[in-house]
């Protein structure tokens, strides 16, 4: 192979050498390339300053952002068509030497077509990754859109070197065929990690979770969101401990998200009172509990209102409840637990009643008695097999 380039190379110097150019070809040359930079530096200076002031006119900044970025590319493509024209018009170029200048320039050209192609997806990647930080859907995995520059530059470059090694005549079909097995084989082999990959970028583009917000997942694991990162999800427990999350699994649980849509929690508080409670008096003592609660406490929204209602008559008591609103979810705890103590002693100075779970059991005429006896011999026997080395001679309390 080596001996073939150098045979080629100096076929190459020989159809190079016998090419016949004046000095009016080399004058139309030079006024060809010096009008390709005057017109890349009047679009520098002029035209693209143009777009710029019309791109101001729309809502957004991403069309001038691109602008600015294709510039550069746009001003080689110039330079480069210039260059091509002062070669190959003037001169008369022999076939040889006329098909390396056109390889040679579609290389260039290809190459500048994918720093422009690049530089237009980092420069949208950049603007759609600065609208998500200042927009409700921001998140702490601000890893996805740099991973997905990287993976365009990437995927544009690989693509420019295939088509370059095309035009230099290069068969590709087997590059392309090792290329899609070989992929195939790095997917299988990765196919955990991507999966929590793309189950992060979901994660991320839905914007269910944000850093800060309080969850709770499906299993019964809670905490605060840490982070969001391209293999895992991050909580912190209210032990303080870290819990770590495949975000495969993460994105198909069900999760509650008690910062979301809005950052207040609703308060929801029962209680029961005896029977024999005066229950308008409760009312009374409850409703007034709630709005001292919601005007000293500073974790209650006073705004949200209070609201107390009966529920049930239950085994024991009849069950009411409370409802309030507090700021937030720790503030939640702390409201509740203010309420308890509250409620409690307003209840025990009005001397209302909380039962203990109680059972009464009513016996038909003549069968108490008999019952009661059955019971009392039982416990003399048992007193009586006891060992008397217990403490307090096997001795139990009499039925």
């Amino acid at each position: 192979m080596g001996q073939s380039l150098n045979n080629w190379f100096q076929s190459l110097v020989d159809a190079a050498a016998g090419i016949d150019i004046t000095g009016l070809d080399l004058l139309a040359s030079a006024i060809i390339l010096v009008v390709a930079v005057l017109v890349a530096v009047l679009f520098s200076k002029v035209l693209s300053r143009l777009l710029m002031r019309m791109a101001h006119l729309s809502a957004g900044d991403l069309d001038d952002r691109i602008v600015a970025s294709a510039r550069g590319p746009v001003i080689g493509y110039i330079v480069l068509l210039g260059l091509y024209l002062a070669i190959t018009v003037p001169l008369a170029l022999p076939p040889a030497v006329q098909d390396v200048v056109n390889k040679a320039a579609s290389l260039l050209a290809v190459v500048i077509g994918a720093i422009l192609v690049n530089a237009i997806a980092a420069t949208a990647l950049r603007w759609l990754e600065n609208y998500l930080q200042n927009t409700d859907a921001a998140n702490t995995g601000s890893w996805a859109l740099p991973l997905a520059r990287r993976g365009a530059l990437i995927v544009i470059f690989v693509m420019a070197a295939m088509v370059s090694l095309d035009i230099l005549g290069i068969n590709i079909s087997p590059l392309i065929a090792g290329l899609g097995v070989g992929g195939l084989a790095v997917a299988l082999a990765l196919r955990p990690t991507l999966s929590n990959l793309f189950a992060g970028t979901y994660v991320i583009t839905e914007g269910v979770v944000s850093s800060g917000d309080y969850i709770e997942m499906e299993g019964g694991v809670t905490g605060y969101v840490v982070d969001v990162n391209w293999r895992s999800t991050r909580l912190r427990t209210w032990g303080n401990n870290l819990v770590i999350i495949p975000n495969s699994r993460f994105a198909e649980t069900i999760i509650t998200n008690y910062s979301k849509p809005e950052e207040p929690v609703n308060v929801f508080l029962t209680c029961g009172v005896a029977y024999e409670s005066d229950l308008q008096l409760v009312e009374t003592v409850s409703n007034e509990v709630m709005a001292k609660a919601l005007r000293e406490h500073p974790g209650a929204v006073p705004e949200y209102g209070a609201y107390f209602g009966y529920d049930t008559f239950g085994e024991s008591n009849i069950d009411f409840w409370l409802f309030v609103q507090a700021r937030d979810r720790l503030a939640s705890f702390e409201l509740r637990s203010e309420l308890i103590k509250q409620l409690h002693a307003r209840l025990t100075v009005e001397g209302i009643t909380i039962n203990y779970p109680v059972r009464t059991l009513h016996f038909p005429d003549g069968l108490a008695e008999p019952v009661r006896e059955k019971l009392a011999a039982g416990a003399q026997r048992a007193r009586a097999a006891a060992p008397s080395g217990l403490p307090g001679n096997g001795g139990g309390p009499d039925v």
